[in-house]
């Protein structure tokens, strides 16, 4: 074997191990998605139970974050900090297996995947500042502190907590391409149907659909998880 034959021979055996860790890191990152998800779930019908009522009035939010401030934290970084580094590298595995098939939609795919977890990772940072920021105020306005709360829940709500648009279209646009093989047909039909719930909460009436997308996300993510980490074996 010449030396050129065998140097091109090393490089495929590179990209391929690449390619393979990428899929065994998408994998992972699938499953920690879903354990995120998981978790939000369950603080959000336990302890955070209050905030979902809509009993708390500006004032009384402010206190139940200060009475609440380290789990309210920690909850934070891992339904949205965590969550946007796992999405990310998940969107980039899925994204190397769409490149096949269609390569200018993989693209696309990956962009909005991307985006997605930026404006997660921002949502949660503001909250967790804004938090920090309100509870301080509190001690001297209380009702300076619910006014100021309500606007930079508003403004966390619009980049990735209050509607999916960002995610369904990742989710449907990249689920539709993988019918053509790059993941299974009934995970690829599943993510089609999740990703269509996701983009209804644009829709203010049905901004409640957004309880089915993350349900659906869970599942998703752990099917999708398995499927990538059985590709590498």
């Amino acid at each position: 074997m010449t030396a050129t034959a065998q140097t091109t021979k090393n490089t495929f055996a590179r990209t391929e191990n690449q390619a393979a860790s990428l899929q065994k890191m998408g994998g992972f990152a699938g499953l920690l998605a879903a354990f995120t998800f998981v978790f939000g779930f369950a603080l959000f019908a336990t302890t955070f139970e209050p905030l979902t009522t809509g009993d708390l009035d500006a004032v009384a939010t402010v206190e139940f974050l200060r009475d609440n401030q380290t789990i309210f934290y920690v909850w934070n970084l891992v339904i949205y900090v965590l969550f946007g580094v796992a999405q990310a590298v998940l969107t980039l595995a899925l994204a190397a297996r769409l490149k096949a098939i269609s390569p200018g939609i993989a693209q696309v795919t990956m962009a909005l995947g991307l985006i997605w977890s930026g404006l997660v990772i921002a949502s949660g940072m503001v909250a967790n500042v804004g938090a920090a920021a309100v509870i301080d105020l509190y001690a001297n306005d209380p009702t300076q502190a619910g006014t100021v709360w309500m606007a930079i829940d508003s403004v966390g709500k619009g980049m990735g907590g209050g509607n999916e648009i960002v995610g369904g279209l990742w989710l449907l646009l990249g689920s539709w391409v993988a019918l053509r093989g790059a993941l299974p047909k009934s995970l690829s039909l599943a993510g089609i149907l999740v990703g269509a719930a996701g983009i209804v909460t644009l829709v203010p009436m049905l901004a409640d659909v957004g309880a089915i997308f993350g349900l659906g996300m869970i599942a998703w993510y752990i099917w999708a998880g398995i499927v990538l980490l059985r590709s590498t074996n």
